[in-house]
C-alpha cells in the first residue's frame, strides 16, 4: 500500500510539472532581452510590472483558507438554471456592418466590432472554460456563441486587455490567428503569442498611454489596477490595462479588469468625453476589492470617464467569484439610476448600433 501511495503521488507530480512546463496554454517565456525592453518603462521595477497607485495582492492564510472553503461550498444561484438567450449572428451579416459602428457582446468581456470599415475583436475569449485545462475550471453558461470562429470573416485586428484565462484563450488564438491581420496587447503579452506561432511582424506591445493610428482609427493603450499572470512565478510579468478606441464618429472606451482608481479620471481628462464604455462589472469581492470594482464603482467610474453611456461588463458567461450571477447587473443599474448614467445591457450576440438612439432590448433577459 505505501509503493502504491507513493507511486501514485509521483506520478501526479510528474503530470502536474510536465503539464505547468510543457502545456502550451500557458503561454512564452521571457527572454533577457525581453527584460531589458520591459526596464525602460517606468511601470516596470525588479522584474514586475506595478500598478500606478499601491494595491494589496496578499491575503493571509486563515481568510485564504476560509475563502477556499466558500467556494468549495458556493453560493446560491451561482449561475442560471436555464438557457439564456444568445442571438445569433451571420457572417455575411458582419461584413454588411462595415459602414457603421456596430458591437456584439458574446459575454464575460469578449466583443466583435465593427469601426471605420474594421472588423475588431476584444478579449476573445470564446472557449468553454476559463483556465488551462477543461478541469480546473468552471464551464460557460450558455451552450453556443453567436457565431462560431471558424464562421467568422476575416479579422483586422484583436486586442487583448491582459493575459488571464479569461480574456486572452489559447484554444481561440489559434483558430484565429490565420484570419487574424494584427494583434495588439500589452507589453510582455507578445510572448505568448510568438509561442503559439504567430508572426513577430503581426504582434505590436502597448505600454501604458502608447498610442497607434490604424488608417482612420486611433487607438490608445490606457492604465488599469489590476496583475497579471498564467502560470506559477509569472505574476505581474507582462503588463495589463484598457483600451480607448477612436473613429471619426465613435469614441469607445473598453476596460479590461481594472479595480477602482484614480486612472479613470485621467483616462476621461485626456480621452473623454466617451460614446460608449465597456466596464469591468463582475468576479468582485470584498477580499479582492482592489483589483475587481465593485458594481457601485463600476459606475462612478463612468462618470469618472465622462461616458455618456455605459455597459457592464465581466458577467454573463462564468462564474469566477463568491456572488450570485445576477448580483453584478442588479447592483450597477441601482448605481448607475442613482448617478443618472445611462445604462445599456444587451442579450449577448445583440447588435448594439452606435448611433443617435442606440436601442437594445432592455428586457431583464437576466430573469428566469
Amino acid at each position: 500500500m505505501v509503493w502504491i501511495l507513493g507511486i501514485t503521488v509521483l506520478t501526479l507530480f510528474l503530470v502536474g510539472f510536465l503539464f505547468v512546463n510543457y502545456s502550451p496554454q500557458f503561454g512564452g517565456k521571457h527572454s533577457p532581452e525581453d527584460v531589458k525592453r520591459y526596464e525602460a518603462t517606468p511601470n516596470y521595477l525588479d522584474g514586475k510590472f506595478e500598478n500606478l497607485v499601491p494595491t494589496a495582492m496578499d491575503m493571509p492564510p486563515q481568510k485564504m483558507l476560509s475563502t477556499l472553503v466558500d467556494f468549495i461550498k458556493g453560493v446560491p444561484n451561482s449561475r442560471p438554471d436555464f438557457d439564456i438567450p444568445v442571438h445569433r449572428v451571420d457572417s455575411l451579416e458582419i461584413v454588411e456592418w462595415q459602414d457603421s459602428t456596430k458591437l456584439v457582446w458574446f459575454g464575460h468581456s469578449a466583443f466583435l466590432l465593427t469601426l471605420e470599415g474594421k472588423t475588431i475583436l476584444l478579449d476573445p475569449m470564446f472557449g468553454d472554460v476559463p483556465a488551462p485545462h477543461p478541469w480546473l475550471g468552471n464551464k460557460r453558461y450558455s451552450s453556443e456563441l453567436p457565431i462560431e470562429i471558424e464562421k467568422l470573416p476575416a479579422i483586422d485586428a484583436i486586442l487583448i486587455s491582459h493575459d488571464h484565462y479569461d480574456h486572452l484563450d489559447y484554444g481561440s488564438i489559434q483558430k484565429l490567428k490565420d484570419k487574424t491581420k494584427a494583434f495588439y496587447v500589452p507589453l510582455g503579452v507578445g510572448v505568448h503569442f510568438i509561442e503559439w506561432g504567430i508572426p513577430k511582424e503581426k504582434i505590436v506591445e502597448f505600454d501604458w498611454w502608447d498610442e497607434l493610428n490604424v488608417d482612420d482609427i486611433q487607438l490608445a493603450f490606457t492604465p488599469a489596477r489590476h496583475f497579471s499572470g498564467r502560470g506559477l512565478g509569472d505574476r505581474f510579468t507582462t503588463l495589463w490595462g484598457s483600451w480607448v478606441i477612436n473613429g471619426s464618429q465613435d469614441t469607445l472606451y473598453f476596460s479590461g479588469d481594472s479595480g477602482y482608481g484614480p486612472h479613470f479620471t485621467e483616462i476621461g481628462n485626456k480621452y473623454g468625453p466617451f460614446d460608449f464604455a465597456m466596464m469591468e462589472c463582475g468576479q468582485y469581492n470584498e477580499n479582492w476589492s482592489e483589483i475587481h470594482m465593485m458594481p457601485e464603482e463600476t459606475a462612478q467610474a463612468a462618470i469618472d470617464l465622462k461616458a455618456k453611456m455605459m455597459m457592464p461588463i465581466h458577467w454573463g458567461a462564468f462564474t469566477l467569484s463568491l456572488h450570485s450571477w445576477t448580483d453584478p447587473v442588479e447592483r450597477v443599474s441601482i448605481a448607475a439610476s442613482n448617478l443618472n448614467m445611462p445604462l445599456l445591457i444587451p442579450q449577448i450576440g445583440e447588435q448594439i448600433v452606435m448611433d443617435s438612439t442606440i436601442v437594445v432590448s432592455n428586457s431583464n433577459w437576466w430573469k428566469k
